[in-house]
Order: structure tokens, then C-alpha cells, then sequence
């Protein structure tokens, strides 16, 4: 896919009690709330791995991130299907025959919150 400015990219993932475990073993974010379950059953999901939605999209397309700015909104919990929608904001040739792009990015949960938004920037390798 040849990418360019303005185009919009998406990513939707469920997050399970797997990847909160999995994800606490690689990171060791250890707080209670990662591995205590609240009266619903559930366990708030790292914020770093909600993050991982706009990075896979990044990693789609060979960016090699330079910066990465993250606002976490709200929390997401086990059982949320998050959508990113990435929007390609910068997308140009470079002297060196690399490409650097500039994207902004929203992600919401299944009832249309906000839950994280941010941008990064980087070269496409």
C-alpha cells in the first residue's frame, strides 16, 4: 500500500486476561490492578499495551519511530475492543532516499470513548 497525507489507517483488537499476563511478564508492570481482578471480573489493561495499537500500525508500514507521544484518557479493561485510527498527517521523500512521515492517532473503545490518543514520527525503512 502506497501511503501518502491524509490517509487514515485502523487497527481493532480485543484485549483478554492472556495478554495482560503475558504483557506483565515482558514488562513487569506488576500494579494490583493489572493482576487483581475489580467486582466485575476484569483487569485494567497496561497502558503501554493499549499502546501497542498505533505502533502495530506503525510497524505495518516499517516506521522506525523517533518520537511517540501518548495521552491515556481512560482506562481500558479485559474484554474492551479497542479501534486506532491512525492518520498520516506528514508523508515525504527525503534527500537520503528515506521517507519520514508524521501521524496523529485516536483509539476508542466499543462504546466510542476516547481512551488514548497521541502521535509519533519517524522513517519508513
Amino acid at each position: 500500500m502506497s501511503l501518502k497525507a491524509g490517509d487514515i489507517l485502523t487497527f481493532e483488537r480485543n484485549f483478554t486476561g492472556r495478554d495482560v499476563e503475558l504483557f506483565t511478564e515482558v514488562s513487569r508492570d506488576e500494579g494490583n490492578h493489572h493482576i487483581t481482578p475489580d467486582e466485575q471480573g476484569r483487569l485494567v489493561i497496561q497502558g503501554l499495551l493499549t499502546a501497542t495499537l498505533p505502533t502495530k500500525v506503525g510497524g505495518d508500514h516499517n516506521v522506525l519511530a523517533r518520537t511517540m507521544n501518548f495521552e491515556f484518557l481512560r482506562p481500558v479493561f479485559t474484554g474492551d475492543t479497542i479501534n486506532c485510527e491512525v492518520t498520516i498527517e506528514q508523508y515525504e521523500r527525503q534527500e537520503n532516499n528515506r521517507t519520514s512521515i508524521a501521524t496523529s492517532f485516536s483509539c476508542k473503545n466499543q462504546h466510542k470513548k476516547e481512551v488514548l490518543k497521541g502521535n509519533f514520527s519517524g522513517v519508513i525503512l
